[in-house]
């Protein structure tokens, strides 16, 4: 039985926040009070990630398999086609679990995979890099930090307005990445796989990738030929691969716009 950690807030349709490799459900805080106010928001922590314990030994960390993780727990919780969020990671997770249940609609921030073959050794190498420094650093860059400087220095890869975050958000994205048990079979398991869907999916699906992302290389890592047939692409001006924190109203609005939640012009005015 799934028991997978989660945060909910809100009333109305559904909608399930899916985390970065690395990363926890508290990446989406920035953006869960605004979109409470429409939806019935639920940001899980992935299997081996934030509080939630890693899948059996006996099970590959793959994002099938954590998509299936998921979906068990949504059964749990009596969801039925919820709105689907995924920021990197859980951006191919997302779909994944789309196709497991009938989502309202799918909103790929930076998803993960969408490159021809293998995972790109630069991407290997700059998440092993990360992993091993907060591992091995943690104090010292939670003291750096402290600065906008060094905020810029530690998060500049992730996030494309790092010195607009406060210390405490930098150490907490800083803590997920080197407390995280899943963190090197998660990865493992997604070095040989990438991200193919062109199945078509049964609702809006939506990809954003941030101006600012030097996670995700336009040469690399963005072939959107790869996700499903009519997915709507868009740009987040000034974001980077976490774009949650570097805009949040930016980041909301897109996913309203892509869930058809927004309010129309004549309404709000």
């Amino acid at each position: 039985m799934s028991q997978l950690a989660f945060t909910r807030r809100g009333r109305g349709a559904p909608i399930v926040l899916l985390h970065a490799l690395g990363s926890s459900r508290h990446s989406f805080d920035p953006i869960i009070p605004a979109l409470a106010m429409q939806f019935d928001v639920i940001a899980i922590d992935l299997p081996g990630f934030g509080d939630s314990k890693p899948l059996p030994a006996s099970v590959e960390p793959t994002p099938a398999a954590l998509a299936a993780a998921v979906a068990e727990q949504l059964d749990q919780l009596g969801v039925r086609s919820p709105h689907l969020v995924g920021n990197s990671l859980g951006g191919w997770v997302a779909l994944e679990l789309a196709a497991r249940c009938t989502p309202a609609s799918v909103t790929l921030l930076a998803p993960a995979g969408l490159w021809r073959r293998n995972t790109p050794l630069y991407d290997r190498a700059s998440l092993q890099a990360t992993r091993w420094l907060t591992r091995h650093a943690l104090r010292f860059l939670f003291r750096l930090v402290d600065f906008r400087l060094g905020r810029a220095l530690v998060l500049g890869q992730t996030h494309g307005r790092p010195m607009h975050m406060t210390p405490q958000q930098a150490r907490a994205a800083i803590r997920s990445m080197a407390t995280c048990p899943g963190f090197e079979a998660t990865l493992k398991a997604t070095v040989n796989r990438r991200l193919l869907a062109r199945a078509p999916i049964d609702a809006p699906v939506t990809v954003a990738f941030g101006s600012r992302d030097l996670v995700l290389l336009k040469s690399q890592s963005r072939h959107v030929d790869q996700l499903p047939p009519g997915t709507h692409l868009e740009v987040l001006p000034g974001c980077g691969h976490l774009p949650m924190a570097d805009d949040p109203t930016a980041v909301t609005s897109l996913i309203l716009r892509s869930s058809g939640a927004a309010v129309p012009a004549e309404r709000a005015a």
